[in-house]
């Protein structure tokens, strides 16, 4: 194993340490994760040469949900001995360093590498974390220079991508040392070696994909440019097929294609490898117009792709659409069989507009409206928010939003406070189990302002207190609409487990 050579600096600070403990600031650590705050902020930045830092919220479920992939990872690179440290903030205690970063959403994660600060973009799982963090501060494409070298890279992962170059100081191979620097999710090598050429079975320069799965290789024939290249790797990384899992999810819904059809089932269904078959048989055929992702209903961490498709239990097995082009749409098949004739109908009815649409809506409360805030669903809800004699407040949310579990206490003393007013209403929507045409929420909560007289929408980006809701709506919209406040929403589509914002 390569020792690093120390520089003076790290050196005086360790040998300080040791020497005067006492003097030191006494940094807690939990499960391998540093706990910073004010008072060692600073000092601990100044001692690592690579350091991730999360400043997160105690009450935010994503940030909770990050935390044992992120203790996991801390301690995977500890059993290592690498250089690379974890950290945490708890931002809203330590508001003077989360000022001082601009945090604004929770989890934000920053590796401070040297002088540079740099936004984490990684995935959320202990291998990706890692991964990423080997990438930004090791070379972005790692040298191979023998067969064995090719052999084990190539296995190293499901997914790799090669440059092959005779000459590395080349226009094409400079693009894809750049593309490699800018991709986290695969690892990236480069080559010059003909012991490599020949192991991989490669002929001239170019670049490959390799990966475990489908055709096992896909070989890059366009112009090398950095568009063409990113293009490349998301098109042919994932499978035809793809499992839906928390792991993949991110990856499912990034790229050009902006259809996805869902197959909802069981894996111990007696239908499940009829269907599949089907299934990839269609998936071939669209290949560059469709992801086909299938969901195993038996698995409890689905339970929110099925809700947000408004699914029960006795409608499995299902096919559902989603489209995610200048807002989200989802649609639903004429018929519940599902074959590759009912499958390629579905399809076509969505591509040639047959199939209009499928919004999702809950009946309406018996007690809607008996307490201070009004209950909407979307069956009842242009007769409340459209009523143009009042000025009437909405707040859209998600029952598992963090934000919004954290504003209700204070939308409920919003709603006391003005429920002896007949011309202010305050009421909310789920907007997981209702929709609108004419309204798409992106993130939660939303809040909006539908004026008296013109029905106008004013959405509110102030402060989710008390204090900044009253006074939006006491100047009419004004205070709070030019505002951002990115820490007030978790963004949607929830299944993607997308941050609050990371």
């Amino acid at each position: 194993m390569k020792l690093r050579k120390m520089n003076k600096t790290r050196i005086l600070i360790l040998f300080m340490v040791i020497i005067y403990p006492t003097i030191a600031h006494k940094t807690e650590k939990e499960e391998n994760v540093l706990v910073l705050g004010t008072a060692d902020f600073d000092e601990v930045i100044k001692q690592n040469e690579f350091i991730l830092v999360e400043f997160y919220a105690p009450w935010c479920g994503h940030c909770k949900s990050l935390a044992p992939e992120y203790a996991k990872a801390a301690t995977l690179l500890a059993e290592e001995q690498s250089e690379i440290m974890l950290a945490k903030v708890d931002a809203t205690k330590e508001s003077k360093v989360a000022r001082k970063y601009d945090i604004q959403g929770y989890p934000t994660l920053k590796l401070f590498k040297g002088s540079k600060i740099i936004d984490y973009t990684g995935g959320r799982k202990a291998e990706e974390i890692i991964q990423w963090l080997k990438k930004k501060t090791g070379p972005p494409a790692k040298e191979l220079s023998t067969a064995e070298d090719a052999t084990l890279f190539k296995e190293s992962a499901h997914v790799v991508v090669v440059g092959f170059f005779q000459d590395q100081e080349a226009d094409d191979a400079k693009v894809f040392l750049e593309v490699a620097d800018e991709i986290d999710d695969y690892p990236f090598a480069i080559t010059s070696s003909k012991k490599v050429y020949k192991q991989l079975d490669v002929e001239s320069d170019g670049v490959v994909l390799f990966k475990k799965f489908d055709e096992g290789r896909n070989a890059f024939e366009d112009e090398i440019t950095i568009k063409s290249l990113k293009k490349f790797v998301k098109a042919n990384s994932l499978p035809l097929v793809i499992e839906f899992d928390s792991e993949n999810a991110q990856k499912i819904f990034d790229g050009d294609i902006k259809t996805h059809i869902f197959l909802f089932i069981s894996k111990s269904s007696p239908e499940y490898t009829k269907l599949v078959e089907d299934y990839n048989s269609a998936a071939g055929v669209y290949k560059k117009k469709v992801k086909f992702v299938v969901v195993d209903t038996e698995k409890e961490d689905h339970e929110r792709i099925v809700e947000f498709f408004g699914l029960k239990k006795e409608d499995m097995p299902a096919v559902q659409i989603i489209q995610l082009k200048d807002d989200v749409k989802k649609f639903k098949p004429e018929t519940k069989e599902i074959s590759l004739k009912t499958i390629h109908s579905f399809l076509e009815g969505v591509f040639d507009g047959r199939l209009k649409e499928h919004l999702l809506s809950e009946d309406v409360p018996e007690d809607w409206d008996k307490h201070p805030v009004k209950v909407l669903v979307s069956k009842n809800f242009e007769s409340v928010a459209f009523d143009k004699s009042k000025d009437v407040l909405v707040e859209f949310f998600a029952p598992w939003c963090g934000h919004c579990q954290h504003l209700a206490p204070i939308y409920g003393e919003l709603g006391e406070k003005y429920k002896e007013n007949d011309a202010i209403v305050i009421a909310k929507m789920d907007s997981t189990r209702n929709e609108l045409e004419h309204t798409k929420i992106s993130s939660f909560p939303t809040i909006k302002l539908y004026k008296k007289g013109t029905n106008e929408a004013i959405e509110y980006n102030g402060e989710l207190t008390l204090d900044g809701i009253t006074k939006f709506l006491e100047t009419n919209g004004e205070y709070g609409k030019d505002a951002p406040n990115k820490d007030k929403k978790d963004d949607e589509p929830d299944y993607v487990q997308e941050k609050d914002e990371l």
